[in-house]
């Protein structure tokens, strides 16, 4: 069996991103992508099993780029003011072609929730990192059962959740998050 060309991989994705960009999600298809490169569609076939698959693999690189210009946009001192950040970047991102290609997923749609979980799993780190870098968080809040670790993993699954439904609720759920840690 032949080795599979990551470049290759990588160019037809290139193609996929360019598709969706310039004609829409739903011109995202093999037979496209396999015009655009020049290759025929067994060949596309060999590195994604359908369009599906093609856009889980957009929408996972897309959400690693994501958090990579988020670290720039999160500049507040306080770790409420960085989280009120990163909740607004994030609804932006969603309100745009975000939403439209998580959206999409259709099929993959429980194989796409489980790739998003290693995305989650960057932000909580970084919301452990947040709150050690703020000084002004309690230090007596934490012990070993209300760790910064579990209380990453609220404070994700709340924003999360917030995020889904589109509500205005953030300003209270940020209440909440200084009530409990100021």
């Amino acid at each position: 069996m032949r080795r599979k060309d990551d470049t290759l991989r990588d160019t037809l994705l290139e193609y996929a991103r360019e598709l969706a960009d310039s004609e829409g999600l739903e011109a995202v298809n093999i037979r496209s992508i396999a015009g655009k490169a020049g290759v025929a569609a067994g060949t596309v076939y060999n590195y994604f099993a359908g369009k599906d698959e093609i856009l889980l693999a957009l929408t996972e690189e897309y959400w690693k780029k994501t958090l990579s210009e988020m670290k720039d946009e999160v500049t507040a001192e306080s770790f409420c003011g960085q989280l009120e950040q990163i909740y607004r970047f994030l609804r932006k991102t969603i309100d745009s072609s975000a939403g439209r290609l998580m959206h999409s997923l259709g099929n993959v749609e429980d194989t796409g929730l489980v790739k998003m979980e290693s995305m989650k799993a960057v932000l909580e780190k970084s919301i452990v990192r947040m709150l050690e870098e703020d000084r002004k968080v309690r230090s007596d809040i934490w012990d070993e059962t209300f760790t910064k670790e579990q209380y990453a993993r609220f404070v994700m699954m709340n924003m999360t959740m917030l995020l889904k439904a589109g509500t205005q609720e953030f300003i209270f759920f940020l209440e909440i998050v200084k009530r409990t840690i100021y």
